[in-house]
């Protein structure tokens, strides 16, 4: 049987949103501010334009979408008309990280890093041992919380030899607005940071560390500005040992998490 997550998990603010119910978090859940009382004098604090934002991150795959073959490989539709499997399982080093242990370390990352700017976060899944979303489903998350941008954090498996470094995909021909122009934006943002935190663009796919796709649901679906990010490839020997450390992961987390702060202002 298929099973879909309708959920997005909200961080930095005081619910968690679960199928479409409100559930409170302990106050040792998040860090929140007092809220003024009526008798206050003080006057309110200003609110800067990143707390006024909503970002989403989607840590590609899920743990355990290994052992459910028939739930992820239903088909979903991949909003050119077409569909496509629900979700894979995703790669691995030859050593045996997996992406999806790797997306979602480097999502916590970026995810603890914005918070502390201010912004509200939004995860497509809640943790690394269920099954899906869907890719689908994956868009909608961010289409739902209006998000000023939604960015998905996934690493390659491509096996030609010497093939390694970073590519920021967007959907392209574009659908609607939202990728017509803020997506290309976003994408040339998240590349540019990548860049010159010292990561090497593409030297196998797309150009200049850009990728246009026309094929992948999650960012034909979206209506917000939205980009996918390979951070590199794990089955190149010099990348995988970067991708597999702590440090590296940290380096990425560092990039991409500026990289949105610069794009949501």
């Amino acid at each position: 049987m298929r099973r879909l997550f309708p959920f997005g998990l909200i961080v930095g603010v005081t619910t968690i949103v679960l199928a479409g119910c409100a559930t409170p978090v302990p106050p040792a859940a998040v860090e929140t501010s007092a809220a003024p009382t009526q008798t206050s004098t003080q006057p309110a604090l200003p609110v800067t334009l990143a707390a006024k934002r909503v970002v989403v991150l989607d840590p590609g795959h899920n743990g355990g979408n290994g052992s459910h073959p028939a739930e992820i490989g239903a088909l979903v539709p991949d909003g050119r008309g077409r569909t496509k499997p629900c979700n894979t399982t995703g790669t691995a080093t030859d050593a045996g990280y997996p992406e999806h242990a790797f997306t979602w370390d480097v999502t916590v990352r970026v995810r603890d890093a914005l918070i502390a700017r201010g912004i509200e976060v939004v995860l497509t899944r809640p943790s690394d041992d269920g099954v899906g979303p869907c890719v689908d489903e994956r868009a909608a998350i961010g289409n739902r919380a209006a998000a000023a941008a939604v960015v998905s954090i996934h690493a390659d498996g491509a096996t030609s030899p010497g093939a390694h470094g970073f590519h920021v995909a967007y959907s392209s021909p574009p659908l609607n607005p939202a990728q017509e122009g803020p997506s290309v934006r976003l994408a040339q943002t998240l590349r540019d940071g990548l860049a010159g935190a010292g990561l090497v663009p593409s030297t196998y796919v797309g150009a200049d560390g850009l990728n246009p796709r026309a094929d992948l649901a999650g960012l034909n679906l979206s209506q917000q500005p939205t980009a996918l990010i390979e951070c590199g490839n794990m089955r190149d020997p010099g990348e995988a040992e970067t991708l597999s450390s702590a440090t590296g992961r940290q380096r990425y987390a560092d990039a991409i998490a500026a990289s949105i702060v610069t794009f949501v202002g």
